[in-house]
């Protein structure tokens, strides 16, 4: 039970910091019918910008924009989207993930502009590696095109993310567009704790200006967030069956208990011990093994959550479950909640059995053999 929920909670944590951590908590973007991946262009108002300032939920929050392009290298032809961002773009998630290289480096504007950071799975289908350049044609009436160098290769372990950006500036992408120097084609906000992301994102949504509107990561990638929920279900599941599982073989241990002891009850009836002390006595035997399972189950399952959590032994196919290692989160008031409803359910199930003792007749578990 305790590798169960921890392997879950652990799995859910690190999908949801992997897609929060590159497209943010929430993005703002202009109003309108345009469906593409090239959003619309607007400047925030002082109104927007101060709300999100002063909203105590609110980490941080940066302007980007996106423009879809085709990248050329090595005979190899790659169509990807361009997300331009600007030196007030929080690095920390990116820099976790680096394969090789470095991050944009902002403090000279023209070198920025022709800085790019590619994906793993890029790079790999390209044959590039960091320092290389190629030609990255913007698609837009006329075409153009420019000539870029890779700084930085990340590694995300989401294939759609992998294979569908391409990070450089956004100034390259307000040039392109012929944007003033404030339009920007949308806005990440990265929120403290993600648990109120919806009470967040709410909020955000109501002191926008008209012609803007939010959306929170959840209703961008809802397919990784309804996989996620139903996780939850199939925790569920598990922790029952397992329970159940424990609760037969208590039943079949107490039952055992009392069938090899019946000349003893049979002898202790017939001294004068009531039903009720005959069964406390069982009762106490199989909580007392209860307790023990429970030692030996808890030093197992932390064991392993431990050693798993500081050396990653067991791996996964990362093409499949977007990890290469099983990802454990452990958290105390779990494993005292699972102990603690487990010893209520198998001490209230042990009752029944435990009856047993009341139904023996004292001649005949004397002269039982």
């Amino acid at each position: 039970m305790i590798l169960s929920v921890a392997i879950i909670k652990g799995f859910k944590t690190e999908i949801q910091d992997k897609v929060r951590g590159f497209v943010g908590d929430i993005q703002i973007y202009r109003y309108d019918l345009n469906g593409s991946f090239e959003k619309s262009p607007f400047v925030p108002n002082d109104t927007t910008l101060n709300n999100l300032k002063n909203n105590k939920e609110i980490a941080a929050y940066y302007p980007f924009a996106t423009k879809p392009a085709i990248i050329v290298a090595n005979g190899e032809v790659e169509g990807i989207n361009f997300k331009g961002i600007d030196a007030t773009y929080n690095w920390d998630y990116i820099k976790k993930h680096l394969v090789s290289g470095k991050v944009i480096d902002f403090a000279d504007s023209t070198k920025s502009a022709q800085q790019v950071m590619i994906s793993d799975y890029t790079a790999k289908r390209l044959m590039l590696k960091t320092g290389d350049s190629f030609i990255m044609h913007f698609v837009q009436n006329p075409p153009r095109k420019r000539k870029l160098t890779i700084v930085g290769i990340y590694h995300i372990g989401i294939e759609n993310l992998d294979k569908g950006f391409v990070i450089g500036d956004l100034s390259l992408i307000r040039r392109l567009n012929n944007w003033q120097a404030q339009e920007t084609g949308g806005i990440e906000v990265r929120i403290k704790d993600f648990k109120i992301l919806k009470t967040v994102a709410d909020d955000v949504y109501a002191k926008l200006e008209l012609k803007l509107r939010s959306r929170s990561v959840e209703e961008s990638t809802p397919e990784i967030f309804t996989w996620l929920s139903l996780l939850d279900v199939n925790t569920r599941v598990l922790l029952i069956l397992m329970l159940i599982v424990g609760v037969i073989n208590m039943i079949t241990a107490l039952l055992i208990m009392i069938l090899e002891r019946t000349n003893m009850i049979g002898i202790l009836k017939a001294m004068g011990m009531s039903n009720t002390k005959m069964m406390k006595i069982f009762l106490y035997n199989a909580i007392y093994l209860v307790g023990l399972g429970l030692l030996l189950g808890n030093i197992l399952g932390l064991g392993l959550c431990y050693l798993q959590q500081y050396t990653h032994l067991f791996k996964l196919d990362q093409a499949n479950y977007y990890l290469d290692y099983v990802p454990i989160e452990v958290h105390l008031t779990d494993v005292l909640l699972l102990n603690g409803v487990t010893i209520l359910i198998c001490t209230l199930v042990l009752i029944v059995p435990s009856m047993l003792v009341s139904r023996i007749s004292p001649l005949k578990a004397i002269r039982f053999k």
